[in-house]
């Protein structure tokens, strides 16, 4: 159960950092583009965080302990609904033109 938490919030923490270097490859090959560049690297720490700590309760729901099976599912949980909401935001601002 732990494993499946955790690697949700893997895929969604990917996700978030994902968009983010597809926003500024696009955003590079475009003339005008680098305020949405800029925008996207602002961005990247929160994705990077987000990445880190899912990673980490994947590594952490590996072991056989039940109490670490909690605390994995606490930081994958987490990490992935931040990371899901943060990507979400990114998603609003940009489409507003709020860069």
């Amino acid at each position: 159960m732990a494993f499946l938490v955790t690697l949700a919030g893997v895929l969604v923490a990917a996700g978030h950092a994902g968009y983010l270097a597809m926003l500024t490859s696009a955003a590079k090959k475009r003339a005008g583009g680098q305020p949405a560049v800029d925008f996207a690297r602002k961005r990247f720490p929160i994705a990077g965080v987000g990445l880190g700590v899912t990673l980490l309760a994947l590594l952490i729901s590996i072991g056989d302990s039940p109490s670490a099976d909690i605390v994995a599912i606490l930081l994958g949980g987490g990490g992935g609904v931040a990371s899901l909401k943060a990507l979400q935001s990114t998603q609003g601002k940009f489409r507003k033109g709020q860069f």
